[in-house]
């Protein structure tokens, strides 16, 4: 379909809040989020500016309704279930959520306005955390270092300059480029380790956040047996 067919198709659809935020996400997605404005969404839906001011009542509204959409995709955990189990599955459904997007992962703690599922979600981490026996100065300390792995991880994943297939060919050009006895150590990561046939960088999550559940686990003993 053409340029000019397919925003005559678009703008043919009723307009909504859900609708304005779908275009406003696939806007971020295939061009990043410094391309979006209510006129660029605008020109992309096949609308007059004026009329996304009927859903949103700004850039800043629509960055939170596509902040707020991004966390309602990310399965939360139980308050019910084995505490560890439940914070493993959410990483890695968040993890699997901010590589669809990964446009909005500098924004998800940016909001000063933050919507019901951006909420919802962090109550339920807090309260996972919580009903698992961690004090609340230990379920803070806890929320802000899962945080930090999941969104850090996600963010160098993004930014990469290769994936699982062009791992191998972009490193061995790097390495290449080494002189003589320069960076040993670097060269021996690469050849044992990255080189290796089934590597993936993604695998690196696992291993990461499985030290990082074990550290917390074993804080509740101590941290009970002294009372606080």
């Amino acid at each position: 379909m053409s340029e000019p067919a397919r925003a005559s198709a678009t703008a043919r659809l009723p307009l909504s809040r859900d609708r304005v935020l779908s275009g406003a996400f696939a806007l971020a997605g295939e061009s990043g989020i410094g391309a979006l404005t209510i006129r660029s969404l605008a020109q992309a839906l096949g609308v007059k500016p004026m009329s996304l001011y009927h859903y949103v009542a700004n850039k800043d509204e629509l960055l939170d309704g596509m902040v707020d959409l991004v966390f309602s995709q990310i399965e939360l955990p139980s308050t019910t279930g084995p505490w560890r189990e439940e914070l493993h599955e959410w990483a890695h459904s968040a993890r699997r959520v901010l590589a669809r997007n990964s446009w909005a992962i500098a924004l998800l703690e940016s909001r000063a306005t933050p919507g019901p599922a951006t909420l919802r979600h962090h109550d339920r981490i807090v309260g996972v955390l919580r009903t698992a026996g961690f004090p609340v100065a230990m379920t803070a300390h806890a929320y802000a270092l899962l945080d930090s792995y999941v969104y850090g991880f996600a963010l160098q994943e993004s930014a990469l300059p290769f994936n699982q297939s062009t791992a191998a060919p972009a490193v061995t050009t790097i390495t290449r480029s080494f002189g003589d006895g320069d960076y040993p150590y670097l060269r021996e990561l690469a050849a044992e380790h990255v080189l290796q046939p089934g590597y993936d960088f993604g695998d690196e999550f696992e291993f990461g956040l499985a030290m990082i559940l074990d550290g917390l686990a074993a804080s509740i003993p101590s941290l009970t047996a002294e009372g606080r």
